[in-house]
């Protein structure tokens, strides 16, 4: 038997060796695995405008998962942080990808982390702005998305810069404002802004990140054995390198598999 499909087998087993009050029926109360993400960012998944079918890491795991288990799957893209985050805690989905944060956290339990997104700076070709020590300054304006994972964090870190928030994130809205000039630099993940810059003749990319953001699954708060499945699970994909293959096919820019590290 060949070793890929030996480390896959042993993965099966080690998932499939959870306590015996982790089931399917805990995973997917329905009886479908639901899932939920977010269809802006290219780093969970994409969806094709002219036919709805959806692609990316977080698609595929769950393809994966719901296979492993035995299960039907739906996968839902939403717009924006807050419609998955209220997915998840209606119950209208079972599971969802978002990144980390602590203040998400107090509405949802993440999973271990999957992914690590770099962030950074998109600026103008001419601008004087270079490196992230460039950034944090009185007078300067910097957009993000509003509520993303850059907005939190650099809502937390930002001494002396000011934030202009974009409600849905749109990368449309970002080059009208650095077009009047209301910002400098606009904030997100390297991904996103590489597609961006291609797009946007005059932009560029600044070489350093700011921040790793922390891709992972969500599940309503106390639901302590789909937390386990999903762990277990991430471990296993991690191991046999299946993440590591989804988002090579992706064809992601600046994002990681992350190590192990329980939350």
């Amino acid at each position: 038997m060949k070793p890929a499909i030996l480390i896959l087998l042993g993965a099966v087993a080690c998932l499939h060796a959870a306590p015996p009050h982790a089931t399917a029926d805990e995973l997917a109360p329905g009886g479908t695995l639901r899932a939920s993400f977010l269809a802006g960012n290219p780093v969970q998944g994409r969806v094709d405008a002219a036919t709805g079918a959806v692609s990316g890491p977080a698609p595929e795991l769950v393809a994966e998962l719901a296979r492993q288990r035995g299960l039907p799957l739906k996968v839902t893209p939403l717009a924006g942080v807050r419609a998955v985050l209220d997915s998840v805690k209606s119950g209208a989905a079972d599971i969802g990808f978002l990144a980390f944060d602590p203040a998400r956290a107090a509405e949802v339990d993440f999973s271990q982390t999957y992914s690590l997104a770099h962030n950074t700076y998109m600026v103008p070709a001419a601008s004087p702005i270079r490196a992230l020590a460039d950034i944090d300054k009185p007078g300067i304006r910097i957009g993000v998305g509003q509520g993303d994972a850059a907005d939190l964090y650099l809502t937390r870190t930002l001494k002396s810069a000011a934030l202009l928030r974009n409600p849905g994130g749109s990368l449309d809205e970002a080059k009208r404002k650095f077009e009047t000039g209301e910002i400098a630099a606009y904030a997100a993940n390297r991904q996103r802004l590489t597609e961006a810059v291609a797009r946007m003749p005059g932009m560029r990319l600044l070489d350093e990140n700011f921040y790793a953001v922390e891709q992972a699954i969500i599940v309503p708060k106390g639901e302590s054995a789909r937390l386990l499945i999903v762990n277990q699970f991430l471990d296993a994909m991690r191991g046999n390198g299946f993440i590591r293959a989804a988002l090579d096919r992706a064809k992601l820019t600046g994002v990681d598999v992350a190590p192990p590290k329980p939350r």
